[in-house]
Order: structure tokens, then sequence, then C-alpha cells
């Protein structure tokens, strides 16, 4: 018994044994795969940080984006929950179709939407390594390009004909450690198609692809560049008489990480050949404040005077006209607050405009503005920036985002509007000084001819989301969102109502369905003043009808709106309760008496509706009693027009039993029974 005894110890020790090196072996493993290639403290590199490599967030299950609505009805679109950096972009082809290219705390995530941001599917994508730093860019046919940095270093490059389902092969396109970037020709110019990419490795490369990113040359090797940031764009020829006739790549040279020079250069070759236009015409400084770590912060979490870069490839007056977007303090200076700052060229990059400042804060040496991301709609040559804001509160770094957009070459900027519907405090989770913590060093925003669509890292949660919101845009409310029918004959209408715009001026088009079909009878949906608003405020009326003994049930009444071309979108949805014992007694939608109806679900648990109908305008008050007579809850609901109204009961603080609701309506009073069941 004793040896028993010892063998069965001995074998549990061998277990322990070997699960510990198991276990060890895993965490080694997984370490390995989250080795930096930097350190934290090498200033020089704009990789995540150890910090962000070792904490694990689970990506979301995707499916429908998480709406947020604000109270007075504006959409934000949380995405998902990943990391930071976004890269996003539309269908030149199909203003309905968007692509998100994201980080996650290993690797990245591919992510493509089919109906404007509505619903979201992961792609099918077969990485090389990927390390960091998304990017993507359009073609113009639809091809759509990927570019992200690997693990062993180099700018890949995959290439997706079905934007964004699934993706070929990863190509190795240009040699470089970090700050990878990438720009497609999508102008159907001579060099339409051609792919260019550069990375940074500390000084930087440009390479070039003739054959749809097949495979790529450098063009440039070595190429002076102190500081991540080196960034491409396309745009016309000298004179605009050729189509995709000028590439633009921006590089950064300095003191690094501040204060430092951007230098812009042309090829007009399709990428052959690049020529330096310019040197330190435009000189940034510092953003925010350079700490004893030798990093740019805001509030301990770092950032970047990255140059941001687009080109009018319309037709329109400002055709070919080059624009630089970037953050900068306000007054020059580490500690200072910095703005968003706009130069434009209209000679390929040799001279530069004056500063325009983009912002409209009303005390802009007392708030950061920063992060700044840059798009020009190549139809329109609207231009449209977004960026962090801290105006709410300065004090407490409470950050909001806002975008603005210019019609006459950046020279002038519609009154900024904030985008986020939450405030949150920037950073979140917050940061200790000099631990330099990541919160991405870029975001999104991509436009087609009608709006623009902004993306970008949230903070409201603490938990790094993909928030994004439609600008210009309305705001949407759908009232109200319970109500109850009549199954034989019965008729309803909710208000859909446009309370408010964010410099949106173009009209509003609805449609609606019900589900599920019933199995009998019919309901049908009309709107008797039309189904397209034009001017804002405004509302319009949407009717739903029953006939023909509809099967008694619960129904959802799906309400969409959209702009135009399908975009912005924005949906609400209401409950039609729908049965026999609805019995309200109306002639041409005004009662003929007054009449309280049975509540609605009953039994309910813990919200029910109270119906009621008014043959002219009366003061109503209901009254909730339980089942010793006892007053358990009043709502004096003041003087109310003739037609049908209801209330929302919530009995969610009381306990399972009978009550009675009564109603006073000027000499009118009628007392129903209903059962709460928990």
């Amino acid at each position: 018994m004793k040896d028993l005894i010892q063998k069965a110890k001995n074998a549990k020790l061998h277990f322990a044994l070997i699960l510990f090196i198991s276990l060890a072996g895993v965490i080694l493993f997984q370490a390995q795969n989250f080795k930096p290639l930097t350190g934290d403290n090498d200033y020089r590199f704009d990789q995540p940080t150890y910090q962000y490599l070792t904490t694990f967030h689970q990506p979301k299950q995707l499916n429908q984006s998480d709406v947020v609505t604000d109270a007075t009805g504006y959409d934000n679109f949380d995405i998902s929950v990943d990391f930071c950096e976004q890269s996003m972009v539309t269908n030149p082809l199909n203003p309905l179709q968007f692509y998100l290219f994201v980080n996650l705390s290993s690797g990245l995530i591919s992510r493509y939407s089919t109906n404007a941001g509505q619903n979201w599917s992961n792609s099918t994508i077969s990485y090389s390594a990927a390390y960091c730093d998304p990017w993507s860019a359009t073609d113009s046919v639809g091809n759509l390009y990927t570019s992200y940095l690997g693990t062993s270093g180099g700018n890949w490059v995959a290439k997706s004909t079905n934007f964004g389902a699934s993706f070929a092969g990863s190509v190795n396109s240009c040699a470089g450690t970090d700050r990878n970037s990438i720009a497609v020709d999508f102008t159907g110019g001579p060099y339409t198609g051609n792919v260019y990419t550069t990375a940074w490795s500390p000084n930087t490369n440009f390479c070039r692809s003739t054959n749809g990113g097949t495979s790529f040359t450098t063009v440039v090797s070595g190429s002076p560049n102190t500081t991540p940031g080196n960034m491409i764009c396309i745009g016309p020829g000298p004179g605009g008489t050729v189509s995709g006739g000028s590439v633009y790549w921006v590089t950064i040279t300095g003191s690094n990480p501040a204060p430092s020079t951007f230098n812009f250069f042309r090829s007009t070759d399709g990428g052959a050949t690049m020529v330096s236009m310019s040197t330190a015409a435009i000189s940034p400084g510092y953003v925010g404040t350079l700490n004893s770590a030798s990093r740019l912060v805001i509030n301990n979490a770092r950032t970047r005077p990255y140059p941001m870069i687009a080109a009018d490839n319309s037709y329109g007056p400002y055709r070919g006209r080059l624009y630089c977007v970037y953050s900068s303090n306000v007054p020059a200076g580490s500690g200072n607050k910095p703005d968003i700052k706009l130069q434009y060229s209209t000679d390929g990059g040799a001279t530069w405009s004056t500063e325009i400042i983009v912002n409209d804060t009303p005390s802009p040496t007392t708030s950061d503005q920063w992060f700044p991301a840059i798009w020009c709609e190549k139809t329109t040559g609207k231009l449209y920036v977004k960026w962090y804001d801290t105006r709410a509160n300065p004090s407490t770094y409470q950050t909001d985002v806002y975008a603005s957009y210019s019609t006459n070459g950046g020279v002038n900027w519609a009154t900024s509007q904030r985008l986020t519907n939450v405030s949150w405090t920037y950073p979140c989770p917050a940061c200790s000084p000099n631990t330099n913590c990541y919160m991405g060093d870029y975001d999104a925003i991509t436009a087609n001819k009608k709006v623009g669509f902004a993306v970008w890292y949230d903070g409201r949660n603490c938990n790094y989301a993909n928030m994004s919101s439609f600008f210009p845009d309305y705001a949407l409310k759908l009232t109200p969102a319970v109500d109850s029918l009549n199954s034989v004959s019965g008729n309803i209408t909710f208000k859909m109502l446009v309370p408010a715009v964010k410099l949106y001026t173009d009209t509003v088009l609805v449609s609606t369905t019900i589900t599920p079909t019933p199995a009998a009878g019919t309901l049908t949906v009309s709107y008797p003043n039309g189904s397209t608003l034009a001017h804002f405020p405004d509302s319009l009326a949407v009717k739903v009808t029953a006939a023909g003994g509809v099967t008694n049930g619960t129904y959802t009444l799906t309400l969409k709106t959209n702009g135009p071309n399908g975009t912005p979108v924005h949906v609400r949805t209401a409950t039609i309760y729908v049965s026999n014992l609805v019995t309200g007694i109306v002639v041409n939608d005004v009662p003929k008496e007054y009449y309280l109806y049975q509540n609605y679900p009953n039994p309910f648990n813990p919200t029910t509706k109270i119906e009621y109908a008014l043959m002219k305008t009366s003061n109503v008050k209901l009254s909730v009693f339980d089942i010793a007579g006892r007053l358990v809850n009043v709502m004096n609901l003041g003087k109310q027009e003739a037609g049908k109204h209801f209330e929302t009961f919530n009995g969610e603080n009381l306990s399972s039993g009978v009550y009675f609701y009564k109603i006073q309506a000027g000499e009118f009073t009628d007392i129903k029974k209903m059962f709460l069941v928990k």
C-alpha cells in the first residue's frame, strides 16, 4: 500500500512538472510573438508599446454595429473593440462599400461592409507575419490594397478584387521597420493602377508597382528621414493636364521627436523618379509636451506632428492643389496647446501658403487639438479634416472628435462639428508620466461625393472601441417607441423627426419594413405627407394599417433613412402590439368619445402601455393603485389635444400583483385592472 501511495505521489509530481513546462513554453512562445522590433524607450520609433503588445483585447464578434444614439438623435457606430490606428476607405464605384483595417493586440484585423457600415464582416486574408500599422487604398475600378508592417520589417501589400471580402497573398513591397504607407493611382490616367509604397528604418524608402501590386521596385533608398511620418498621395500633373501625373511623397527631418520639418518630393513619370520640391517649407515644431523620456505627449499619451497629405483630383477650380494638414503648438514651444493647421501648394509642393487654422475653438491656446486625418473627395474636391479636441473641458482633457470641410481649396472652413456623442477623458486607460502609452498614431476619414465617414479610437468605455460617424449628418427620432393596433381594422401613426443637422443640406429618404410577416391578414405602411424630407428640422407621418384579421402578436416596424446615394444611413425601430382586444373608437383619426383602453401587454413585466382617447382637449391625470387602494404612482400629464395618446408605465420598483389604473380627463373618469408578474 505504501508503494502504491508513493507511486501516486510521484505521478502527481511528474504531471505537475509537465504541466508547468508546457505552460511556460506557451508563455515564452507568446512572448516571442509579442516581441517588439524596437524598445519602448527608443523615441525614434512609433511602433506599438510593449504594454500594448502584451495586453490582450478580445476582438468583438461582428454582425451589426452597436448604434449609440444621444438625446438629440445623433448616431455613433461602435464597429468593434480591437485597438488603435484605423485606416478606412470607400469603394469609388459603390458608396455603400466600406473597408476598415485596424490594429489588434497581436497583429491586425481586416473588416468590410456592404451596407454603409450598418453590418461588418471579417475579411479572408493571409498575412505574412503581420505586426502593425494598417493602411489601405483603392484604384479607379474598385480594387482594394492593404499595407502593413511585418514582424521582421517590410511594407507588406495585399490586394482584394471584391473590396475586402478576400485578399490574395501578401507581397513585401518596400524595405523598412516602421511607419509604412501606401497610395494607389485611382484617377484613370496613364498611370492608373500604379501602387506606391514607403517605409522608414530610420531613413526612408520609396517603391512602386506597375503591375497591380504583383511585384515592386525600389525607386528611392535611404532618403534622410529622422522621424517616422512619410506619406504619399496622388494628384494631377503640372498644369492639371495629366490625371495621376503627380505622385507626392513627404518625409520628416530635423530633431527627433521635435522640432522637425517636412520635405516634399514629386514624381511626374508615374513614380519612376522622384524630385525634391521643397525642404523645411513647413516646420510643425512641437505638439503638446516633450517629456523627459524624449516623447511628445498629450496628457502622457504619445503623439506626433505627422504630415497628412491629399491632392485635389476634381475638375473644379482647385484641381491640382496639394494639401498638408498637421498639428502644431500655438504659440510654438513645448508645453503649449496644439491647433490643427493646414497649408496648401499650387505649384507641386515648391512653395506653400501661410498657415490656416482649421479648428474654430473659442480659446485655441487653452485646449488641445491633435491627430488630424484628411480626405479630398475625387469628384467634388471637397476637403475633409477630422481631429481630437478638448474644448469641452481642457483642464481634464475631456475629449471629443470634431470635423470640418472646405469647398474653396482649404482657405475657409465650415463651422467645426462635434462627431462624438459622448466625451471621455483622454487617454483612457490613463497613462503615468513618461510611460509614453500608446493610443495609436493616426486614424481616418473617407468620403464619397455626398458625405464623409470618420473612424477613431474611442475611450468612452476604456475599451479601445472603433467608433465612427457620418459627416455631414442628421439626427433622427421615431415616436412612439411602442404602440398597439386592432388586428381587424386598426391604424396607428408614428412620427419620424429630423430635429437637427450637422451641416447636412441634402434630402432624407424613408423606407420601412414590418417583421415578421403576419400569418393572416396584412399590415401596410403609408406616408400621408410623402416619404422625403428636404428641409430641417422637419417630420413626416408613418401610418400602419391592419386589415383582414392580422395574427395577434408583437411586430417590429423598422424605419430606414438615408441620403440620395444611400449615405448617411440611420435606422430606428418601434414595437407594435397587434390584438383584437384593442377596441378604440376613432372616426377619421379623431375619437368620437373618451375611452380608456386595456393596458398592453397584460400581464406585464416591468413595463406596459396605457392608451386612451380624448374627444376634445383636456387636462389628463393617470393614477395607479395597488390591491389595497394605496396610490403607488401618479402622472399629471397636463393639457392634451383631442386624439389617441399613451403613456408607458414602469413597475420595476413594485411587487407582483394586481393593480388598478385610473384616468381623469376633464369630467371623464374610468378605471381598469392590470397584472404585474415578475
